[in-house]
């Protein structure tokens, strides 16, 4: 049995901070019903290449951007643009706990599908809203992106290299503010289904992807409001806690010329930073009064990280983490993706999964986090065919027969 076993979520969401929320609650054991609109689906069915090959190695139409956060989903399709499909829609909700949708602010309204309209159906839906915005405020009505929201929001202020140094403003790797919103948006549901529980009373979750990014600013959005100070990049450096940051170390033995190699040196207290001096050869950094305590490596940082730069790069990568990590020092290797997935930790904690895809017997994805000693995670694929599971779901949920789908088949509402 999983957690969720018993709830049904419709999702009406796509791209990723909805889809990520609801794959979530699905690795938990909720039914989630995906809402696709017909012939085209979820936009990130097409976002490739990437796409997943077939046995001649031929692309096939299976994105891997859509593969990776729709996992454990049905796919039903409906064309809310039509009344018949909104009809659909409003049977549904009877029959479900949860509605997630992140459509622009006002849609839902026209379509009769807003949370007004859908809790006077069923009392205990919860219904979350995921945008850009937000449902209220001056900006509700814009289309918000994880990019625009990332330098809105302050990160890409704050990330990348110093400006005395060459950088600009930098996005993060992968697209923070929508997958951090879609967590918060798990909490808020997992939240009100409880108070649904107790009470009998659904409500609406109104979820941001600029106050999740606001709230996300965590250290330096408080280290600001409680100073008054803008921070800005720093590169890999911590902006409060020095030395944290990436080193430059000496190529490994037979490297090609130019080579360069790095590690991350994240010495989190005073303590760790005695045990590094005597690991480096340097014990009287530790006992320095410029030095000693983090408050003063921090205000010290530009004459300290200098001295530090040409210590690490007396020693290789190999060399420097055995020492450290015996020492009880936090170091770390900064990994490519390949180096990621064949890391013997990352194999042992089973965070790659394979599937038996119809066009891929093998085909690996990442496996959820989560790891619950009792209620274990969902292992299901994401719906191959747009549409998969529509008869199922109608046949199941609402009891309809194949000859009651025959006409909004025919109108192109399913």
């Amino acid at each position: 049995m999983n957690s969720l076993d018993g709830i049904r979520v419709l999702d009406l969401s796509r791209v990723l901070a909805g889809p990520w929320c609801t794959q979530t609650l699905a690795d938990l054991g909720a039914d989630v019903i995906k809402i696709e609109r017909p012939g085209t689906g979820d936009d990130t069915r097409t976002w490739g290449p990437p796409f997943l090959k077939d046995a001649h190695g031929r692309d096939t139409a299976e994105a891997a951007y859509y593969l990776g956060a729709n996992r454990n989903k049905r796919s039903l399709t409906c064309d809310i643009a039509q009344p018949e499909g909104q009809a659909l829609i409003r049977e549904l909700v009877q029959h479900c706990d949860v509605f997630v949708e992140n459509f622009k602010v006002g849609d839902m309204a026209r379509y009769g599908l807003d949370y007004a309209s859908l809790s006077a159906l069923n009392p205990k839906l919860v219904y979350c809203s995921v945008t850009g915005f937000g449902q209220t405020g001056p900006y509700r009505e814009r289309a918000g992106y994880d990019y625009a929201v990332q330098g809105i929001g302050g990160l890409m202020s704050v990330t990348g290299e110093r400006d005395d140094l060459g950088g600009g403003p930098q996005k993060v790797g992968v697209a923070v503010a929508d997958l951090f919103t879609g967590m918060y948006a798990t909490v808020a549901i997992l939240a009100a289904l409880r108070h649904a529980d107790r009470t009998g009373m659904g409500q609406q979750v109104d979820m941001a992807l600029l106050d999740t990014q606001v709230a996300m600013l965590a250290n330096l959005g408080s280290n600001y409001l409680v100073s008054g100070q803008v921070p800005g990049r720093a590169g890999n450096a911590h902006q409060n806690i020095v030395p944290y940051q990436v080193f430059e170390v000496m190529p490994p033995e037979g490297a090609a010329p130019n080579t360069r190699d790095h590690l991350i040196l994240a010495v989190g207290n005073d303590g760790q930073f005695a045990k590094f001096c005597a690991v480096a050869g340097c014990p009287e950094l530790a006992q320095d009064p410029r030095y000693a305590l983090n408050a003063s490596r921090v205000r010290n940082r530009a004459e300290l990280v200098p001295r530090l730069e040409a210590i690490m790069a007396t020693r290789t990568k190999a060399v420097w983490l055995n020492a450290l990590e015996a020492a009880k020092v936090p170091c770390g290797a900064i990994n490519t993706l390949s180096e990621v997935f064949s890391d013997p930790q990352v194999q042992e904690r089973g965070m790659v999964s394979t599937w038996l895809h119809p066009i891929q017997p093998e085909m690996k994805l990442v496996s959820s986090p989560i790891k619950m000693s009792l209620t274990p995670v969902r292992q299901d694929l994401p719906p191959p065919m747009l549409g998969q599971h529509t008869a199922e779901v109608l046949g199941e949920v609402l009891g309809w027969t194949a000859e009651q789908q025959v006409s909004l088949r025919g109108k192109g509402v399913i």
